[in-house]
């Protein structure tokens, strides 16, 4: 497990955006940024799930967070830009970004997977990242200190049978990340790197591995170290690099 204790404000005054944040990592990692201090926009497709990850939080007395219903499958051009106006005019801008959000797709072989499951996964993993991200980046250059975190998989970074199109997408965020850490390293206080979770106790690992005992991996909470390192201001300075929370 990635090595890292962080302090309790580490996150004060923070505006963190989260995808994905209705369950699995997303809702732990908007959860541990909150109880260090964020305020943590909740973006996710059911809103049922983003309402209990809100009403926990607020429970707990953390600062109050904000739901933000949205459909990465769906959402047209015009709603990612409706989006950042809203974000500009609630908050004034964006201190960290967690792209978590991706959906798995069959695991089949190249030759069984039809062009409409590759380019469903593709869209959600990729597409929306990319239109997310270049929206969203105007908001985090007027942060002092923010950060971008990219979601990768151990089959981003090698290849691996049957996982087509997960796999491509991970391969392309990685080289997503690379690319916006390299153009705004010099430009911009805005930091980009990636995460690996790594077998982690989510339904995404047990529907990817269903014969697997989920007991035998972490729980979300358990890798949340490197998340809270990568968002916070102990990692200014960290660019462009690829990460294994375990």
């Amino acid at each position: 497990m990635f090595d890292y204790s962080a302090r309790p404000e580490l996150l004060k005054d923070r505006v963190i955006l989260v995808t994905g944040a209705g369950r699995g990592i997303g809702a732990a990692a908007a959860k541990a940024f909150a109880a260090h201090g964020a305020t943590v926009l909740l973006l996710g497709k059911t809103e049922a799930n983003l309402t209990q990850v809100y009403d926990e939080i607020e429970a707990a007395g953390y600062p109050q967070p904000a739901v933000i219903p949205f459909n990465l499958e769906t959402a047209l051009p015009h709603q990612y830009d409706e989006l950042a106006a809203m974000i500009e005019t609630e908050f004034g801008h964006l201190d960290g970004l967690l792209h978590n959000a991706s959906i798995i797709g069959p695991r089949t072989p190249t030759e069984q997977l039809s062009g409409e499951n590759f380019m469903r996964v593709m869209h959600v993993n990729v597409n929306a990242m990319f239109m997310l991200t270049s929206t969203l980046l105007p908001l985090l250059k007027l942060s002092q200190d923010a950060s971008v975190v990219f979601t990768s998989s151990s089959v981003g970074r090698k290849g691996r049978a049957y996982w087509g199109a997960y796999g491509v997408s991970k391969f392309a965020t990685e080289g997503f990340m690379q690319s916006l850490a390299d153009e705004l390293e010099t430009i911009s206080s805005v930091r980009a790197n990636s995460i690996n979770p790594g077998a982690t106790r989510t339904s995404m690992r047990a529907q990817a591995y269903p014969g697997e005992n989920p007991l035998n991996n972490a729980t979300p909470e358990e890798i949340m170290p490197l998340y809270l390192y990568l968002m916070g201001p102990d990692s200014t300075g960290i660019n462009g690099q690829a990460f294994d929370a375990q």
